[in-house]
């Protein structure tokens, strides 16, 4: 059975406990602790799994009747928790980006290493349904290679994090890195490592809120904007325009249809995604409106734990490496 233990209780872990709440008929999973120290956030979580309430994680991970850790902390928090679980010999769900710094990187690969726990980051477009359907698209050349792609991700400024963290960049890493790392994340998932990287940002009170960059590859080219600094009256959307020798895919989430094609022969297509869970997901908070990608990425980690898989998808590894090229064009845009 695997048992586990869900540390915050904010708009993050409000998220994993609706995807673990959807999921619980699997049979072969059990959330039986729940840490935050705000009782009443971490108790109305506890109540839908009969699972006990801790005021911190690191007491969660030190008396709880756990075996897999699923960290929704802040991510200036993420790298001390890790450590702990793994130590412990827990497996291990961190929300992205997996840390701040390239020594806590270092630290989490060696223990992952020294330890064999199961490590995964929330990398959650890559099971994004459309975000999934156009990475089969560039991996079957079904209209051909891909040529250029625009990727964007606005979002009104994130008023809703505890304590707001998530306007701090010493905690966040600002909009660059909390943001806009989705894409970076998924355009190297795609793409791979681009040959050259050119940015610029725009920064308030010290904090990179929006970024533009431009990644250049062998035969291709993509542009990747991401900010939030918004009102609060604008909805958040994200999008994709990518351009194959053959046609043209358009994705925009505030849209209906939110995904179109468009073939060079002059006809225009719909396509239709088969998708398990698509709830509309009211009360979330911040800028969600459905589970999507995060109901499948809960149920693909549990899925590999249950099965003894190796995580393939969004591991440690892979985390730590969109992780480092974000960082490297954020330093590309700031000089």
């Amino acid at each position: 059975m695997i048992k586990i233990g869900l540390i915050g209780a904010g708009f993050m872990g409000g998220t994993h406990s609706a995807c673990y709440e959807s999921l619980l008929g699997n049979g072969y999973f059990k959330v039986t602790a729940v840490a935050d120290p705000d009782f009443d956030k971490a108790d109305k979580i506890s109540v839908k799994f009969g699972a006990k309430v801790y005021a911190t994680g690191k007491e969660l991970i030190e008396k709880g009747d756990v075996n897999t850790i699923d960290i929704c902390l802040p991510t200036y928090l993420h790298t001390e928790h890790a450590l702990s679980a793994m130590e412990k010999g827990y497996n291990v769900f961190i929300e992205k980006p997996v840390c701040l710094h390239e020594d806590e990187a270092g630290k989490l690969l060696e223990m992952k290493k020294k330890t064999g726990t199961k490590v995964a980051v929330g990398h959650c477009i890559r099971f994004w349904p459309e975000y999934a359907y156009l990475k089969k698209l560039v991996e079957d050349e079904t209209y051909g290679k891909l040529i250029s792609g625009v990727f964007k991700r606005i979002s009104p400024r994130p008023m809703w994090g505890w304590d707001q963290w998530l306007l701090q960049g010493e905690r966040s890493g600002s909009a660059a890195l909390d943001l806009h790392i989705h894409d970076v994340d998924y355009v190297r998932y795609i793409l791979g490592i681009p040959v050259n990287i050119k940015g610029e940002i725009s920064s308030i009170n010290g904090n990179n809120e929006h970024i533009f960059s431009l990644y250049k590859y062998e035969k291709a080219v993509v542009s990747i904007e991401g900010g939030w600094d918004y009102p609060s009256c604008m909805p958040f959307e994200m999008e994709y325009r990518v351009r194959f020798d053959k046609a043209t895919v358009v994705f925009n989430s505030g849209r209906t249809p939110s995904l179109m094609l468009y073939n060079e022969d002059g006809t225009v297509t719909q396509p239709v995604l088969q998708q398990e869970f698509d709830s509309e997901s009211e009360g979330l908070g911040g800028n969600l409106s459905s589970l999507g990608g995060y109901y499948n990425e809960i149920k693909y980690f549990l899925q590999c734990l249950n099965n003894g898989d190796e995580i393939k998808i969004a591991p440690l590894e892979e985390g730590i490496e969109s992780l480092r090229l974000t960082m490297r064009e954020i330093k590309t845009a700031e000089k």
